[in-house]
């Protein structure tokens, strides 16, 4: 199977290369067409399932898989929220999302400044790069769950969704 992943970011394309091993992957970098800081479920999940989208129709019998990171509230408290979606070369769609973890309320200050999750977590942890890396999840589960992991999650269970409706 030919694999296109909508991101360079390594954690995910590292992700979804741990699960599909056996398939082709490649990297496509292409817009999630929602906001640059997603603030909800629903705009999460439709990050992900625009990026699959994009990448499902960039060559001819393609499988197209978005993955997004985004924020959302439940009552009144922030947590990180993340959308895989995975697109066929005959157009189903697959969506799974994953971990949600609350997040500190000076975080959420910032985000509403209009400021992105990834840059206000380089500073609130004093790294560099962390969405690459191990992203917010690893730094508030004191590395026990890096972004990978969390990404990894989403990647098995759009596969195994693949797998069992195939």
């Amino acid at each position: 199977m030919d694999i296109i992943i909508g991101s360079k970011n390594p954690a995910k394309v590292q992700a979804v290369q741990t699960i599909f091993s056996t398939d082709q992957v490649r990297m496509l970098d292409v817009k999630s067409k929602v906001s640059p800081q997603p603030f909800s479920d629903e705009e999460t999940r439709q990050g992900a399932i625009n990026r699959a989208e994009q990448c499902a129709s960039s060559i001819t019998q393609a499988t197209g898989i978005g993955l997004e990171g985004g924020v959302m509230y439940i009552n009144k408290e922030l947590f990180l929220c993340n959308w895989g979606a995975l697109v066929t070369p005959e157009g189903d769609t697959y969506t799974a999302g994953g971990a949600r973890i609350k997040l500190p309320e000076e975080i959420g200050k910032q985000l509403h400044e209009g400021h992105e999750l990834g840059d206000i977590i380089d500073n609130y942890a004093k790294r560099h790069a962390v969405r690459k890396k191990e992203g917010t999840i690893g730094i508030f589960t004191n590395n026990l769950i890096s972004r990978k992991d969390m990404f990894q999650h989403i990647a098995l269970l759009l596969k195994g969704q693949l797998e069992y409706w195939s």
